[in-house]
């Protein structure tokens, strides 16, 4: 498009010779990115710059394809002269560290699992799952509780699973961090390897079942038996009804962060209930959810993750309950 470029000019102030060229032709081409628009007008405005969002997933994966080559092994079948960047290829995308799938193709740590001892609600038999009370005394630790956490700690000693360090991973709830300390105390670690859960450790929230006696969790089981899918009924003081694909969901986060953050370490995972750990576990061998009150965890028990300890799984009886994909069953 054309438009005439005018000066004014005076006595003081000889017109340039420029203002005698022709008209300036500009001609419309696509703006570079990030592209910046200049708006000509009789009264220029300043620049404006407009800037595409940045898509961080491709950058990552530019810069894993970029680096990948100089920590990929060598394949025996390729010329390295002729095909230098192929390796590439045979990587796959959910090795790579920070992409955590259950169940996980390998662990780049050991783990040992945790319950925290017999709670005061507990040692009263009843069912506290409200995060809102997690970090109150009354939901500490028992005398009783106190006990199995000693016995715990010292059985993680003849284990052996701090005498090369270790992190100890505790949910923020009283007695699982009251728990975490004691474990630390007895096997010589340092505080600063205290570090606390806020919010995927948390107890299962059970619901409407929330104040009930711990026996009447057995009906939580049997719906657990049935799908994964399945919430205890909603209550409205602010206790989650979560299902065990909602926790499946919060200890897969769990461990992805774990598997990012460490390497060739040792973990302490230490939850304030069973279900975190069972649910868990289950997810890490490929067991079906469902099943995963055959893994219950007593109050003070300690686990050593190894896949070789975990029951041949066996598909139900009926038809209808099969789970083709173990631990998802959709």
């Amino acid at each position: 498009f054309y438009f005439p470029l005018q000066y004014q000019t005076n006595e003081l102030n000889p017109p340039s010779p420029l203002v005698h060229c022709p008209p300036l032709i500009m001609l419309a081409t696509p703006p570079p990115y990030p592209s910046t628009i200049v708006t000509s007008t009789n009264h220029p405005e300043p620049p404006q710059i407009t800037i595409k969002p940045v898509d961080r997933r491709r950058i990552l994966a530019s810069l894993v394809a970029t680096i990948t080559p100089f920590f990929s092994p060598h394949h025996p079948h390729l010329n390295s002269d002729q095909f230098p960047h192929i390796p590439v290829a045979f990587l796959p995308v959910a090795n790579a560290r920070g992409l955590f799938q259950m169940p996980p193709v390998r662990l780049s740590n050991r783990y040992f699992l945790v319950r925290a001892g017999e709670s005061e609600f507990e040692s009263l038999g009843i069912i506290n799952t409200n995060p809102v009370a997690k970090t109150s005394v009354d939901n500490g630790l028992s005398t009783i509780g106190k006990k199995q956490t000693v016995k715990a700690a010292l059985r993680l000693k003849e284990m052996g699973a701090c005498d090369n360090s270790c992190w100890i991973w505790p949910s923020i709830t009283q007695r699982a961090y009251q728990a975490a300390e004691i474990i630390a105390a007895v096997n010589g670690v340092n505080r600063s390897n205290i570090v606390p859960e806020y919010s995927f450790l948390d107890a299962r929230g059970l619901g409407a079942y929330e104040g009930k006696a711990l026996q009447s969790v057995s009906e939580i089981y049997a719906s657990d038996l049935v799908s994964p899918d399945i919430k205890p009924p909603p209550i409205n003081d602010g206790t989650p009804n979560e299902s065990v694909a909602d926790v499946f969901v919060r200890v897969t986060q769990l461990m992805s962060i774990l598997e990012t953050q460490y390497s060739e370490d040792t973990v302490i995972i230490v939850s304030p209930d069973s279900d975190n750990l069972t649910i868990l576990q289950a997810g890490l061998v490929g067991l079906d959810l469902r099943r995963h009150s055959e893994l219950a965890f007593e109050p003070g028990e300690v686990r050593f993750f190894d896949p070789s300890s975990i029951p041949t799984y066996k598909q139900p009886a009926s038809a209808l309950y099969k789970c083709p994909n173990p631990p998802s069953c959709k």
